[in-house]
């Protein structure tokens, strides 16, 4: 129908500008496109929830329309029933009476006072008060932080302030680095907080590939060195034992020397690798891996 309505149109020609019913065609063409996002009806209720995402899902389809700010009001309420219906006659009369304009800002303080009592409001103003990045990506926090910052619109009155608490929630890598920059805009805030969050995964990447990837020259040694029975000590320190050629060749003074004492008499320091890691030359206690040094 609405196509047919356009080729009238276009053979017609533009009509003139005062010609009466001109207006009424217009408002017909633009709830058809309305209703052709299959819009959800809204009957009232005490459950916030739905009311919130009623709400926000004909604020997505105006947008798409791009209507004005009288029809959003028009074709929102025309899916009004039962208790909503009611409702909005209600308020339909006291905005007459007041000349109030009809603005979808308007209609939203009043739908939010009938049916997103002040306590849920005070709920997600405080969930917008507490909320921090956590175990989030950059991405995931500014959803949420925008989500909820409709709750507290009198903590965003300006650019500055809305900055501020975005950058304050982030941890403390990324809270560190954009308080160290100069910012304008909450757009350059939240690029530069991906910037930051991509050169740290980048850097976290890069440890684990050497953690999980030794080099060639390590692999060839620990092939190359027959393997060293190795026992536990304390402290979960590792000693090696000499093999057992060692003793059938060197006789007694293989002996001395595995258990550590040379033929003149000295004491011979053990060799000492970490219970953690295996390397030498440092126990588990000293371990800089283990620490996360």
């Amino acid at each position: 129908m609405t196509d047919i309505l356009e080729r009238l149109a276009d053979r017609q020609g533009p009509g003139p500008p005062n010609q009466p019913g001109a207006q009424d065609r217009g408002d017909d063409r633009a709830l058809e496109m309305f209703l052709k996002f299959t819009p959800p009806k809204f009957i009232g209720g005490p459950n916030p929830e739905l009311a919130e995402n009623w709400r926000e899902r004909m604020a997505n389809i105006f947008a798409a329309l791009d209507c004005t700010e009288e029809r959003r009001v028009n074709f929102a309420t025309f899916q009004f029933e039962r208790v909503a219906r009611a409702w909005w006659d209600v308020i339909r009369e006291k905005w007459e009476r007041a000349q109030t304009p009809w603005t979808w800002k308007n209609f939203t303080r009043e739908f939010n006072e009938k049916f997103l009592p002040p306590l849920i409001q005070e709920k997600r103003e405080n969930e917008f008060i507490k909320l921090r990045q956590g175990t989030l990506s950059v991405a995931e926090y500014e959803g949420k932080f925008t989500k909820f910052s409709k709750y507290a619109l009198e903590l965003m009155v300006n650019e500055h302030k809305r900055i501020r608490r975005f950058v304050q929630g982030f941890n403390v890598e990324i809270h560190e680095r954009l308080e160290a920059v100069q910012i304008s805009t909450f757009t350059e805030a939240l690029e530069k907080a991906q910037r930051v969050e991509n050169a740290r995964l980048q850097v976290r990447n890069f440890h684990t590939k050497k953690r999980n990837f030794p080099s060639y020259s390590s692999e060839q040694t620990s092939k190359s060195a027959p393997p060293s029975k190795i026992g536990r000590g304390t402290g979960g320190v590792r000693t090696a034992r000499a093999p057992r050629g060692a003793l059938s060749r060197g006789g007694r003074s293989g002996q001395r020397q595995s258990r550590g004492i040379p033929s003149s008499g000295s004491t011979v320091i053990p060799k000492v690798s970490c219970g953690y890691c295996g390397k030498p030359n440092h126990s588990e206690n000293d371990c800089w891996r283990k620490s996360g040094k």
